[in-house]
């Protein structure tokens, strides 16, 4: 059966990915970028299908794009609100060197403006029998997998962003919406780097396979891409 799928940061790597795979598939995709008219790809995917994707500039920190967003909607409902959007920040950054804006900037994009951004759309999700939300995160985020330390900025921010998806799963429960955390793995995209283990394509597909089959049974869990569940 046909969704209607809401994916953040849509003009590279498992964010296009994921546009593309869903409308490959048939289903209504609102692809959202911050700059959509700079990504040559994310342009000819949407050329390529027309009838399934439809495009919005979206910066996630801003919260006069998110509201200009849910009037562009209209009533439509979504069935499943992908968060994708996120940033590393600066790299390399060890104590005695920690700065209060870096750090906060990578909160208000990984942790501050995927709430933000569900909040305003939850009412569409509602809408939907078994809509669901996921959250892309980090096994970096998880505090019992933490033996290597480092990346402050990226791991507290995921950490706190799982704390919120585990929150606004059980606070859901009720209303029939599935929440979850997702870790897309080790993936060769700009954040992940050339060394990295998995094609976008590769990772999608296993993060699909997930999505293809929430429910409220999985809600308020964390899983890794090929399928077991991470603790928190």
């Amino acid at each position: 059966m046909s969704k209607t799928v809401l994916i953040t940061g849509c003009s590279r790597g498992l964010g296009l990915e994921l546009a593309y795979q869903y409308a490959r598939d048939g289903h209504r995709v609102h692809a959202c970028a911050r700059e959509p008219g700079r990504s040559e790809a994310l342009l000819a995917l949407v050329a390529n299908y027309p009838e399934q994707i439809s495009l919005h500039g979206l910066d996630v920190t801003s919260d006069s794009q998110i509201k200009a967003l849910d009037r562009a909607l209209g009533d439509e409902r979504i069935d499943l609100l992908i968060h994708n959007a996120g940033c590393y920040g600066p790299r390399g950054v060890s104590l005695g060197e920690w700065e209060r804006e870096s750090w906060r900037q990578v909160f208000e994009v990984n942790t501050l403006s995927p709430l933000l951004l569900t909040q305003t759309l939850l009412w569409r999700v509602a809408s939907s029998p078994g809509g669901s939300i996921a959250f892309i995160s980090s096994i970096m985020g998880s505090l019992a997998e933490n033996a290597g330390g480092g990346s402050l900025y990226y791991r507290s921010s995921k950490a706190a962003l799982n704390q919120a998806a585990k929150t606004l799963a059980e606070d859901l429960r009720e209303r029939g919406i599935c929440v979850v955390a997702l870790h897309p793995g080790w993936v060769k995209t700009d954040m992940g780097g050339e060394s990295a283990l998995l094609t976008p394509e590769e990772s999608v597909s296993g993060l699909r396979q997930l999505l293809d089959r929430l429910s409220l049974r999985q809600s308020g869990r964390f899983f890794h891409v090929e399928g077991q569940e991470i603790p928190w």
